[in-house]
């Protein structure tokens, strides 16, 4: 193949990925309403239109060359032949088959633009011989062959000279809009300072206007003193000049130059707002299209929740329906893509800690079928509401007060007096979780965390309702677009800076006796309430003029919030509230915290804009209540025991965890490792669960069951990964429940490190 071909595949290729999207989504929905789906009559005409998809995906990837999705999506077809014969009936075991060879369908895409891998290979030969042998077990020897769909005859292709038609679409780059869209908004900054050079034309005309009307009040005092110093005519005829004289003549002639300037400022004034009006006009007309060009719908966003909600909750034995309302309301694309990770906790928590099992759900009185209702509705014209609620057993308030005891966020004497809002504002606390057990789906208490960052950074807001035995609702209220939004300038020294608004609570004056000094920390007493109190400027690190003898004796405070935490801070002026558009750091700079990006204000000055949850967080560890003890010491006095059969797995645990810090003892299984934690001291255990003479649920019991071992963390890590097992790895007691098929050393460090 010459390098002309190779580029054109190449093109061909890319082209086909975009199709392929399309058919693998549509796969994906259809399996999941064939699952749901009970009438027959209903069930053919969904298995018709995946059957049409999987055949249009499969001629599609023969065209371009892809052996391996030609071979998946040929044994899809197979089956859903088979089923569309009534050879096959929908259970859950083929669900699940198929639903695991389209997401492997999924995994091929990125290798489309080049040679798959072994790997790649095995893993595509391995899903064929999955779905294949559904087939096999039909009594059918092989699948009864289903013509292929013909293609419809175009009549207007045979005309002669038909005149071709242009597409009505056209596709273009993700990346090259998202560059047109910021190009754009660049006009924004433009409309702003012209907006402000016009208001200062106003502003210094009506300054002149004032200056007129002196100007007549005065004219009849001047006309006296004129008049009291006519200079007398000598012998000669000729007149005597003064002093008094030449002054009123000048103001005659500055009042006749005056004039004429605020002529000349009435007509720049007048082209000033004429250009601002066209302006604007452009600028808002060309931002409106590109906004339309850049909303997406969040069906986009959506799509994933059945699949996702159904692989969750198919591990955890769960039944749940997923209801979605208002996927065609849009929003800035990227806020919608901000949005995946949130969406993904959020749909977790519920299927984890929300929805009971059915049999639970039974003995209550509920339907079996639990239900996630994800809805999407506009508010105050511009902004948008997700609500994810489901119908579950709600938050367990006295566990989340426990949980946030245990990790160390809050005093047991403290956790007693928290109300239901302040109980229930401990959830976004990082490492507060109720879940008995740490997996890779839950258990590590970063889950709600992650969105309420994730959701601020847009400059959205969260907030969480919950009814205990009804259900729990999280409600992310969204801003349509990303382009301005409005926000508070303040001054620090001599530099500006920019705050949201949307984390501005309130601008209030207060005395600096009124600074308190409680529990190692400055706070001030705000309607009843005590609240910490910084300095801004020390927590940016912008230095601080001196303050002058006599210097105020008021200070200004704002009170900001972000998640969930209020916190009061010095500043030395407030400069008003105006819309700015806000510009991202360059990746050099992505990572400085405290600030999410930078502006330039309607005077030209350039201000940086604050991330208030970044300003919040490092005011709370300015000054921390308790000093802990270096971190490598902690970890070098902890004693961990890795209780493992297998030689290579053991050296493995052994080395990832010594040279993190840990001492590490070995056992080759359950009783060796039972005998040495009775006569040794351990911070913890690490086990293996198939092991001979005593697996390693049988220790975590044993554990357990001993007084004196009874709070050892026992992890467990294995290559059993299915949901009874996990359960049993609850039953018996175990801290975390980690599969080395998705093994990573950060993944158990991180996880030993919560532990002890």
């Amino acid at each position: 193949m010459d390098s002309s071909e190779k580029e054109f595949l190449k093109r061909l290729r890319a082209t086909f990925k975009l199709e392929a999207e399309g058919h693998i989504k549509l796969l994906t929905s259809g399996l999941i309403e064939l699952e749901k789906e009970s009438s027959p009559d209903k069930q053919l005409v969904i298995l018709e239109a995946v059957f049409r998809e999987a055949h249009s995906l499969k001629g599609a990837a023969r065209s371009v060359n892809l052996a391996e999705m030609d071979r998946i999506c040929q044994s899809i077809e197979s089956v859903f032949s088979a089923l569309k014969l009534q050879e096959l009936a929908v259970s859950p075991r083929l669900m699940d088959t198929l639903h695991q060879a389209i997401d492997n369908l999924n995994q091929l895409m990125p290798a489309l633009e080049r040679d798959r891998t072994y790997e790649e290979r095995a893993k595509a030969l391995a899903t064929i011989r999955a779905v294949e042998s559904i087939l096999k077990k039909t009594a059918v020897i092989s699948p009864v062959p289903t013509p292929e769909p013909s293609e419809p005859q175009d009549k207007g292709a045979t005309v002669t000279g038909a005149t071709p038609q242009l597409a009505e679409t056209v596709r273009i780059p993700a990346f090259r809009l998202q560059a047109m869209y910021q190009e754009t908004e660049e006009l924004l900054m433009a409309k702003l300072t012209a907006g402000q050079l016009t208001n200062e034309i106003r502003d210094f005309k009506a300054g002149l206007s004032g200056w007129d009307t002196e100007w007549a009040r005065i004219h009849p005092a001047l006309g006296r003193v004129r008049r009291q110093t006519q200079t007398t005519y000598t012998a000669t005829g000729s007149r005597k000049d003064t002093e008094a004289e030449r002054l009123t003549e000048f103001l005659d002639w500055n009042h006749t130059f005056i004039k004429s300037m605020n002529e000349k400022l009435t007509k720049i004034l007048s082209t000033a707002e004429r250009d601002l009006h066209s302006l604007e006009g452009v600028t808002d007309n060309l931002i409106s299209r590109m906004r339309q060009v850049m909303m997406m719908p969040f069906s986009l966003l959506l799509d994933i929740s059945p699949k996702l909600v159904r692989d969750i909750s198919r591990e955890q034995g769960k039944d749940i329906d997923v209801v979605i309302h208002g996927d065609n309301i849009e929003i800035d694309r990227r806020i919608l893509e901000e949005m995946k990770d949130p969406l993904i906790h959020l749909l977790r928590n519920c299927v984890d800690h929300g929805l009971e099992k059915p049999e639970i759900r039974q003995a209550k009185g509920k339907p079996i079928r639990g239900t996630i209702t994800i809805a999407i509705s506009l508010r105050n014209g511009n902004k948008v509401e997700m609500l994810v609620s489901d119908d579950g057993a709600g938050i367990d308030l006295a566990k989340v007060r426990a949980a946030a005891v245990k990790c160390g966020v809050l005093s047991q004497e403290k956790a007693e007096k928290l109300n239901e809002t302040e109980s229930l504002a401990l959830i976004y606390r990082s490492g507060v979780s109720t879940s008995p057990i740490i997996t890779a789906v839950s258990g590590r208490g970063l889950g709600l965390a992650i969105v309420q960052e994730k959701v601020e950074g847009v400059r959205g807001k969260l907030s969480v309702e919950t009814h205990s035995g009804k259900g729990t609702n999280f409600r992310i209220l969204l801003p349509l677009t990303m382009a301005t939004f409005r926000c508070l300038v303040i001054r620090l020294g001599e530099q500006l800076f920019v705050i949201p608004s949307n984390n501005v609570e309130r601008a209030v004056r207060v005395k600096q006796a009124e600074v308190k000094t409680i529990e190692n920390r400055k706070a001030i007493q705000l309607d009843g309430q005590m609240v910490s109190f910084a300095q801004l400027s020390d927590i940016l690190g912008v230095p601080r003029p001196e303050a002058p003898e006599g210097y105020a004796e008021y200070s200004q405070v704002l009170v900001l919030s972000a998640a969930n935490i209020h916190m009061a801070f010095t500043v030395d002026e407030i400069m008003g509230e105006q819309e700015v558009l806000v510009k991202k750091l360059s990746s050099q700079l992505a990572g400085v915290r405290n600030f999410a990006g930078v502006s330039t204000l309607a005077t030209g000055r350039i201000a940086l804009v604050l991330n208030v949850t970044d300003v919040i967080k490092q005011a709370a560890r300015a000054t921390p209540v308790r000093i802990a003890a270096a971190e490598p010491a902690r970890i070098k006095s902890k004693s961990i025991l890795v209780a493992e059969d297998s030689i290579t797995a053991r050296t493995l645990l052994k080395n990832i965890l010594e040279t993190a810090g840990y001492n590490v003892k070995t056992a080759v299984d359950g009783a060796d490792a039972f005998a040495l934690v009775k006569s040794e001291v351990f911070d913890l255990v690490v086990s293996d669960v198939d092991m001979p003479r005593m697996n390693g649920f049988e220790l975590t019991s044993k554990i357990r069951t001993d007084k004196k071992l009874s709070e050892m963390p026992v992890v467990i890590v294995t290559a059993m990964e299915s949901r009874e097992h996990r359960e049993r790895g609850i039953e018996v007691g175990a801290n975390a429940y980690i599969v080395k098929s998705s093994f990573d050393q950060s993944n158990l460090l991180d996880v030993i490190s919560r532990l002890i």
